[in-house]
């Protein structure tokens, strides 16, 4: 291989990055490594769009179907894995495709997005108890308590469960407090200096994207989404909110329980949050991601 290169498709949910990465991967004899947060949970295949039996015998594809969707996979399990395997392909000398749009996976790739903090199961059980509990004020209060008086808490936003949750479990864990954790934390070092990145981002014009957005629910539906769900639901994904608060999975699960009437009515609300989702992703991209070229597919 020829220095270290990294190129990367990324792009808002349906905008064709997969089929894009596919042929670029062709041209290059090169892998193709998963950057999507839900495509690591096996048996979550419809609704994430995954790339198809025939085009992963095709061309190898990695990132995909490595814990149950029961499980939770956190952002450092996949830099770890990451890690492990650019290694191995550096060693093979086969170049890397990196697809997928999920925030902080794709963002480790150029910043620092976690502190690699060891946290217990039964920590997490407790945390969690905690929130079910209390809620924001009670996660707050807990937190206020295991740090000094006059701690900061810069950068915190405290109307948040979830931050509230991940900077009480850290303190927690490391026994430092939330202004040593911040300090270290932005003195961490760029991830990955010696490999060369591209970014190309894909998209779709809006009104091909609108209607590539609602065949490609229609085609999702018709290969069995809701059948893919009740699935899930009895291996028990509801345990896991990354994956049952997904988009196509939790219009699923409420149509499930009768509060979405009919199957109609159940695409046009996954038609509708995907609309959302991709003005997100937009915005987000162009904020948090180098992108050095753009394609419209």
């Amino acid at each position: 291989m020829k220095g270290k290169r990294l190129l990367f498709v990324v792009g808002p949910t349906a905008s064709g990055k997969t089929a894009y990465a596919l042929r670029l991967a062709r041209r290059r004899d090169a892998v193709v490594l998963s950057c999507d947060s839900l495509c690591v949970y096996r048996g979550m295949d419809i609704g994430t769009a995954k790339p198809t039996p025939t085009e992963r015998a095709e061309i190898p594809h990695y990132g995909l179907d490595l814990v149950e969707p029961s499980e939770t996979y956190s952002v450092a399990s996949y830099i770890r894995y990451r890690d492990e395997l650019l290694a191995r392909m550096e060693e093979e000398g086969r170049p890397v495709i990196i697809a997928g749009g999920s925030g902080f996976y794709l963002k480790s790739f150029f910043t620092a997005v976690t502190d690699g903090a060891a946290i217990p199961a039964y920590l997490r059980e407790e945390v969690k108890r905690l929130a079910e509990r209390e809620g924001t004020a009670g996660l707050a209060r807990a937190l206020r308590e295991r740090n000094p008086p006059g701690t900061a808490f810069a950068g915190l936003d405290w109307r948040n469960p979830r931050r509230l949750q991940a900077a009480l479990l850290r303190c927690r864990a490391t026994g430092k407090s939330y202004d040593q954790l911040r300090a270290e934390f932005l003195h961490t070092p760029e991830p990955l200096v010696e490999w060369e990145k591209e970014v190309i981002c894909v998209e779709r014009e809006s009104p091909s994207w609108d209607e590539a957005n609602r065949l490609r629910v229609a085609d999702m539906l018709e290969a069995g989404l809701i059948r893919e769900t009740r699935r899930l639901r009895g291996a028990g994904f509801e345990r896991n909110p990354s994956a049952c608060g997904a988009i196509g999975y939790r219009e699923t699960l409420a149509y499930l329980d009768g509060e979405v009437d009919g199957v109609d009515r159940l695409a046009e609300l996954i038609v509708l949050h995907t609309r959302q989702l991709r003005r997100k992703q937009q915005a987000w991209f162009r904020r948090q991601i180098p992108i050095h070229r753009e394609v419209v597919v």
